[in-house]
Protein backbone atom coordinates (compact mmCIF):
# COMPACT_ATOMS: atom_id res chain seq x y z
CA UNK A 1 0.00 0.00 0.00
CA UNK A 2 1.34 3.66 -0.88
CA UNK A 3 1.64 5.98 1.48
CA UNK A 4 -1.19 8.35 -0.35
CA UNK A 5 -3.40 5.29 0.27
CA UNK A 6 -2.58 4.85 3.56
CA UNK A 7 -3.80 8.43 4.11
CA UNK A 8 -7.01 7.14 3.50
CA UNK A 9 -9.21 5.26 5.77
CA UNK A 10 -10.64 1.86 5.84
CA UNK A 11 -13.95 3.32 4.63
CA UNK A 12 -12.54 5.24 2.50
CA UNK A 13 -10.67 2.30 0.84
CA UNK A 14 -12.91 -0.02 0.77
CA UNK A 15 -15.96 2.48 -0.03
CA UNK A 16 -17.86 0.92 2.85
CA UNK A 17 -18.68 3.43 5.43
CA UNK A 18 -20.40 1.62 8.53
CA UNK A 19 -22.00 5.15 10.39
CA UNK A 20 -22.52 4.96 13.56
CA UNK A 21 -22.20 2.25 15.87
CA UNK A 22 -25.87 0.93 17.07
CA UNK A 23 -27.16 2.06 20.11
CA UNK A 24 -26.19 0.25 23.14
CA UNK A 25 -23.52 -1.10 21.33
CA UNK A 26 -20.06 -1.90 23.94
CA UNK A 27 -16.98 -0.36 24.02
CA UNK A 28 -15.38 -2.22 21.45
CA UNK A 29 -17.73 -2.07 18.83
CA UNK A 30 -17.77 1.28 19.25
CA UNK A 31 -13.72 1.26 18.79
CA UNK A 32 -14.10 -0.61 15.86
CA UNK A 33 -16.38 1.72 14.16
CA UNK A 34 -14.10 5.04 15.14
CA UNK A 35 -10.73 3.44 14.42
CA UNK A 36 -12.52 2.16 10.48
CA UNK A 37 -12.43 6.13 9.90
CA UNK A 38 -8.80 6.94 10.94
CA UNK A 39 -6.43 7.10 8.54
CA UNK A 40 -4.80 4.14 8.11
CA UNK A 41 -1.26 5.55 8.38
CA UNK A 42 -2.40 6.94 11.98
CA UNK A 43 -3.09 3.17 13.21
CA UNK A 44 -1.22 2.48 16.18
CA UNK A 45 -0.21 -1.31 17.29
CA UNK A 46 -3.00 -1.33 19.30
CA UNK A 47 -5.53 -0.51 16.87
CA UNK A 48 -3.83 -3.03 14.36
CA UNK A 49 -4.55 -5.45 17.25
CA UNK A 50 -8.43 -4.78 17.69
CA UNK A 51 -9.09 -4.17 14.24
CA UNK A 52 -7.55 -7.88 13.43
CA UNK A 53 -9.23 -9.42 16.46
CA UNK A 54 -12.40 -7.93 14.89
CA UNK A 55 -11.76 -9.82 11.12
CA UNK A 56 -12.25 -6.07 9.82
CA UNK A 57 -10.40 -4.54 7.03
CA UNK A 58 -8.10 -7.54 6.90
CA UNK A 59 -6.85 -7.01 3.38
CA UNK A 60 -5.74 -3.44 3.97
CA UNK A 61 -4.46 -4.08 7.42
CA UNK A 62 -2.52 -7.67 7.30
CA UNK A 63 -0.05 -6.54 4.90
CA UNK A 64 0.52 -3.44 7.21
CA UNK A 65 0.60 -5.45 10.27
CA UNK A 66 3.17 -7.69 8.92
CA UNK A 67 5.43 -4.63 7.89
CA UNK A 68 5.30 -3.66 11.67
CA UNK A 69 6.13 -7.34 12.68
CA UNK A 70 9.08 -7.97 10.16
CA UNK A 71 11.16 -4.87 12.20
CA UNK A 72 9.13 -5.90 15.44
CA UNK A 73 8.01 -9.69 15.75
CA UNK A 74 6.85 -8.94 19.25
CA UNK A 75 5.07 -5.36 18.52
CA UNK A 76 3.00 -4.55 22.02
CA UNK A 77 -0.22 -2.86 22.15
CA UNK A 78 -2.07 -2.67 25.18
CA UNK A 79 -1.96 -6.01 26.29
CA UNK A 80 0.99 -7.71 26.42
CA UNK A 81 5.01 -8.76 24.25
CA UNK A 82 3.49 -10.20 20.79
CA UNK A 83 -0.03 -9.30 20.94
CA UNK A 84 -0.22 -8.62 17.58
CA UNK A 85 1.24 -11.52 16.35
CA UNK A 86 -1.05 -13.21 18.28
CA UNK A 87 -4.24 -11.48 16.37
CA UNK A 88 -2.23 -12.23 13.09
CA UNK A 89 -2.06 -15.99 14.41
CA UNK A 90 -5.33 -16.24 15.55
CA UNK A 91 -6.78 -15.04 11.99
CA UNK A 92 -8.76 -18.34 9.79
CA UNK A 93 -7.06 -21.05 8.36
CA UNK A 94 -9.11 -20.03 4.92
CA UNK A 95 -7.81 -16.63 5.56
CA UNK A 96 -4.19 -17.61 5.10
CA UNK A 97 -4.76 -20.40 2.28
CA UNK A 98 -6.35 -17.37 -0.01
CA UNK A 99 -3.30 -15.07 1.34
CA UNK A 100 -0.38 -17.49 0.51
CA UNK A 101 2.26 -14.80 -0.12
CA UNK A 102 1.27 -12.97 3.28
CA UNK A 103 1.30 -16.50 5.45
CA UNK A 104 4.55 -17.17 3.81
CA UNK A 105 6.05 -13.48 5.40
CA UNK A 106 4.38 -14.44 8.45
CA UNK A 107 5.74 -17.82 8.48
CA UNK A 108 9.24 -16.03 7.94
CA UNK A 109 8.37 -13.60 10.58
CA UNK A 110 7.68 -16.66 12.56
CA UNK A 111 10.51 -18.55 12.42
CA UNK A 112 12.71 -15.93 13.54
CA UNK A 113 11.17 -15.89 17.06
CA UNK A 114 13.19 -17.55 19.25
CA UNK A 115 10.55 -19.82 22.33
CA UNK A 116 12.39 -17.95 25.17
CA UNK A 117 11.21 -14.43 23.65
CA UNK A 118 7.68 -14.94 24.34
CA UNK A 119 6.27 -14.79 27.85
CA UNK A 120 2.65 -15.94 27.09
CA UNK A 121 1.96 -19.14 26.72
CA UNK A 122 -0.99 -19.00 24.93
CA UNK A 123 1.59 -17.28 21.92
CA UNK A 124 4.12 -19.25 22.76
CA UNK A 125 1.23 -22.38 21.40
CA UNK A 126 -0.14 -19.81 18.81
CA UNK A 127 3.66 -20.09 17.17
CA UNK A 128 3.82 -23.67 17.36
CA UNK A 129 1.02 -24.63 15.74
CA UNK A 130 1.70 -22.07 13.00
CA UNK A 131 5.46 -23.03 12.50
CA UNK A 132 4.24 -26.78 12.17
CA UNK A 133 1.21 -25.73 9.44
CA UNK A 134 -1.57 -26.80 12.53
CA UNK A 135 -3.07 -23.28 11.70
Amino acid sequence: MGAVEQQRSLEQIEGHAWGDPPAGATRLIETVHELRRRPVSELTVEDLRVLLGQQVGLDVLVPVALEVLAVEPLAEGDFFPGDLLSAMLRLPVDYWKVHAEWAARLRGIVAGVRPDEVDDDNLQHEILAFRDGRH
